[in-house]
């Protein structure tokens, strides 16, 4: 892990408190007067809302009862990989929206 800049990722369900540990996290690099960057999940995720619900529909209909959000047939990982790469080298990155 990079010194410089180092990379914290909480991942979890939806109601499962990540919101909260997020901002558990923002007030302590407050307090601690450190510039951290917050990268959503989401903005990785392959598909919006309704094009997971039909990935979904897919992968049942062809017996794939595994497919999630959290797999990674559902997310863009090396551009995931990608960012934290380059955000540990040198403090930036591109993410999404």
């Amino acid at each position: 892990m990079s010194q410089r800049h180092p990379i914290i990722a909480v991942t979890g369900s939806s109601g499962a408190g990540t919101t909260t540990v997020m901002n558990s996290f923002q007030h302590i690099f407050r307090r601690e007067k450190i510039n951290a960057q917050i990268v959503e999940g989401d903005a990785f995720h392959r598909y919006d809302r309704e094009g997971m619900r039909e990935a979904i529909k897919r992968a049942e209909a062809a017996g794939d009862r595994d497919f999630s959000h959290f797999g990674p047939d559902a997310n863009l990982l090396a551009e995931l990989e990608t960012l934290f790469k380059s955000y540990s080298e040198n403090g930036g990155g591109r993410t999404r929206q």
